[in-house]
């Protein structure tokens, strides 16, 4: 009996294909019947079950399996179309290497779709001549970029909020809004605020932290952004670093039915003079405090300081491997950066209802204002706690068209009911701060009946955006990226400084120069953090270090892998793991202890993971097995919670008789995570 031979390697290329091709359109049907309901609704864990039975065997040269596909409106509709048919571009691919090619040209375009207002238009897009590290982006202009963000109809709604405990949505007019930035600028002028001087805001995302923002902007200082969670010691370094003048907080807010005293804790952080909001009866102030009511002025009339584009705006911090965090200026170009993703990778268009819960501390308070307002759009913004059921149902009162969120918030989204809550309104989710997971991203897609893709976003504060990202003119698949950001070029390198190829992992590298990437720090050598040492690019592209790991998958698709370097990324806040080591180290138990963070099964968010070598009080170490094992990751939790952040979770307190360490007694906290990994079975 003959042996069959096995087909010709074309042909089995052909029947890989088609059966990928065959994947993708059984699930397309599969969404089809959910949508017009010719199959009953299945539960999600059976979407699940037939989503991976789908796809199970696909090729990997396929790529991931796509839960979303755009369709002809959607892609005629959007920004991106609408720029591709102007410049005769078909196919997405061919668009971004237009804008890496043609830099200038690009920025150009985009400048002109927002409608950036100049007091003095720039005399180019960008002067090279200092080489791509020192670029000088619209030499010769003159702006204000909160004009920028007024160039709406004055009726149209510009905030809608919602809060916590209560079903009903107020609105703010562009005009309104305008009027009280106004009113706040005028203000800090009679208390002394003016061009230069920093002014903190250490509040809620709500609508007088909008108003202060812009403010401040418009009265040509900066604000020095701190987040809300925050201790008065965290406080305290950001006040002294950003040079701080004045201080806006609120006496309290409410979230999750607690009352937070932030007033208080500013207080303690040693804090200058105070503007308070106070939504109840007037706080107890000391004696230069004022209230808000009483800082805003009668007048609504205010013109705005003319500014060079590299004057600062806003200054944020972003956690090193040391105490004192990275102190990074944005300013009046970022916001470029800013709302330029917006308007292409996350399709804001004019009328818009833009939700992100966040917060002013973070990269992702000012990008929200900037990415709604010079969209024309309208901000959601949500007083409370945005995991349950009272932020849900905001959700589709407000109308929102644009959600953003981070992977842990989705898995506590799936804690609350949504038999009762429509989100198929929802245009497009997006999604930032820390890698995501497959079944949680689905779970999210199906909420809008698989209507909406999710855009993920990898940038940081550093880059005022993303490098990385999805758009609505590709398909998308739960927990992946399809590119890096139109104008904005990376490279992926092993180890060996090689760049890696389609089913590798690498680091990545940013080739400038883009708008919105920072080119200096307030508190640290921006070279040497950014640039020294960094090899060149494969053709010598001066290359810029980042941080993060991505994995190239077939087909042109990426995924994040965390960060290569000892910053952790918790909750979507980067946190050096020197920094929790420091804050753990006081404990009496602990001898030596190294954080780490940990993809749990090579996915989704890093969990934080603490080994401990223990002491007997007296600083001597003592064996592992001799402790209280809960108590301690208690107490370890208290200490963070208390010294740098409370959003800050333990995962696993690990104990081990000794660190792994280098013959020249470095850390190798790459043999711890695979110890971990291999203990735990994940």
């Amino acid at each position: 009996m003959g042996v069959t031979a096995p087909p010709p390697p074309l042909y089995s290329e052909r029947m890989k294909r088609k059966a990928d091709r065959d994947q993708n359109a059984r699930w397309a049907a599969f969404v089809a019947d959910l949508r017009s309901g010719a199959a009953a609704p299945a539960n999600f864990d059976e979407q699940w079950a037939f989503y991976r039975e789908c796809f199970d065997g696909r090729s990997a040269e396929a790529g991931p399996p796509p839960a979303w596909v755009p369709v002809g409106r959607i892609r005629s509709k959007s920004n991106l179309g609408r720029l591709m048919k102007k410049l005769s571009i078909r196919r997405y691919e061919e668009l971004y290497s237009w804008t890496i090619r043609e830099r200038e040209a690009f920025w150009e375009e985009a400048i002109g779709a927002l409608g950036v207002r100049f007091l003095k238009g720039p005399d180019r897009i960008m002067d090279d001549a200092r080489g791509p590290e020192y670029p000088v982006w619209l030499p010769g202009a003159s702006l204000n970029i909160v004009d920028s963000c007024f160039t709406a109809d004055p009726e149209a709604v510009a905030v809608r909020l919602g809060r916590e405990g209560k079903a009903e949505i107020s609105e703010v007019t562009y005009q309104r809004l305008e009027n009280l930035v106004n009113r706040f600028a005028a203000g800090l002028k009679t208390i002394g605020i003016g061009p230069g001087d920093g002014v903190a805001l250490y509040m809620p995302m709500n609508l007088e932290c909008v108003v202060a923002y812009l403010g401040i902007i418009r009265a040509g200082g900066y604000a020095i952004s701190i987040p809300d969670s925050f201790s008065p010691s965290e406080v305290r370094k950001r006040l002294t670093i950003g040079r701080a003048k004045l201080v806006v907080t609120v006496d309290s807010f409410s979230r999750g039915g607690k009352s937070i005293p932030l007033y208080e804790r500013a207080v303690r952080g040693g804090a200058p003079q105070a503007i308070v909001v106070s939504a109840g009866e007037p706080a107890l102030l000391r004696e230069d405090d004022l209230l808000w009511k009483q800082l805003l002025a009668d007048s609504a009339e205010y013109e705005s300081i003319a500014a060079s584009p590299y004057d600062v705006t806003n200054l944020l911090f972003s956690s090193g491997t040391t105490g004192e965090p990275k102190a990074i200026p944005w300013n009046h170009l970022t916001p470029i950066k800013c709302a330029m993703d917006g308007h292409y990778h996350q399709d804001i268009r004019s009328g818009d209802t833009v939700a992100w819960p966040t917060n002013i501390g973070w990269m992702m308070g000012p990008w929200l204002i900037y990415a709604s307002l010079i969209n024309r759009a309208s901000i959601a913004l949500y007083e409370g706690l945005p995991a349950g059921a009272g932020f849900a149902r905001f959700i589709e009162n407000a109308g929102v068209t644009m959600l953003g969120t981070v992977p842990s918030l989705v898995k506590a989204w799936q804690k609350t009911d949504f038999n009762s809550i429509d989100w198929s309104g929802i245009r497009v989710f997006s999604s930032t701060g820390e890698p995501s997971n497959s079944r949680d991203y689905l779970w999210l897609m199906s909420l809008a009946g698989y209507r909406a893709p999710v855009i993920e976003y990898c940038g940081g504060t550093e880059i005022g955006g993303g490098y990385l990202s999805g758009t609505v003119m590709q398909p998308a698949s739960p927990a992946t990226f399809t590119t890096p950001t139109l104008g904005m070029e990376m490279i992926l390198l092993d180890q060996d400084g090689r760049a890696v190829g389609e089913g590798e992992m690498g680091e990545v590298y940013i080739v400038p120069p883009s708008i919105g990437l920072s080119q200096e720090l307030l508190n640290k050598d921006h070279h040497e953090i950014y640039h020294e040492g960094c090899p060149a690019g494969p053709d010598g592209e001066l290359l810029r270090r980042h941080g993060d790991q991505v994995a190239r998958l077939h087909g042109g698709w990426f995924k994040a892998q965390g960060r290569s370097d000892d910053t952790m990324n918790l909750g979507g806040i980067k946190v050096g793991s020197l920094e929790l080591e420091r804050v753990m180290g006081v404990h009496d138990d602990v001898h030596e202890c190294a954080a780490i963070g940990v993809q749990v099964g090579g996915e989704g968010p890093e969990r934080l993971v603490v080994y401990v070598v223990m002491s007997d009080g007296v600083g001597e170490e003592v064996n592992a097995d001799a402790t209280d094992h809960d108590r301690l990751r208690k107490e370890l939790a208290k200490l963070i919670a208390t010294g740098l952040n409370p959003l800050f979770k333990i995962h696993e307190v690990a104990l081990i008789d000794s660190l792994p360490r280098t013959a020249s007694n470095k850390l190798m906290r790459r043999e711890l995570r695979a110890d971990f990994l291999g203990r735990s079975g994940e």
